[in-house]
């Protein structure tokens, strides 16, 4: 019988890692600093959509999900990287949103 030491271990070692399925990931991911950092740089949000973020996240928090459970492997590192920058854009969308709708309430 293993310990759960053992298996804590036995789950992170590389197993059939799919490149393509990295690949994948590290290419969406590659996209999301540029993102943000415009982003943070303008504070501009118009076109940016909540619902767009939240489903990107969904699929995220799915993909590790099924890592846990079905295939661990080194990918899982991408999913959390890539929904940790998506949630940070989304942050940032909500908090420059509510900036512009308090400001509009200023002006008016």
């Amino acid at each position: 019988m293993l310990t759960v030491s053992e298996l804590i271990l036995e789950s992170f070692q590389i197993k059939s890692m799919s490149i393509f399925e990295a690949l994948m990931l590290f290419c969406f991911g590659a996209s999301w600093p540029f993102a943000l950092l415009k982003t943070f740089k303008t504070k501009n949000v118009k076109g940016k959509s909540k619902r767009f973020f939240s489903l990107i996240l969904i699929g995220y928090i799915c993909g590790i999900i099924h890592k846990i459970y079905y295939n661990m492997d080194i990918v899982i590192w991408l999913y959390f990287l890539n929904f940790v920058m998506i949630s940070a854009d989304l942050i940032l969308t909500l908090i420059y949103q509510n900036r512009v709708v308090e400001n509009n309430e200023i002006i008016s």
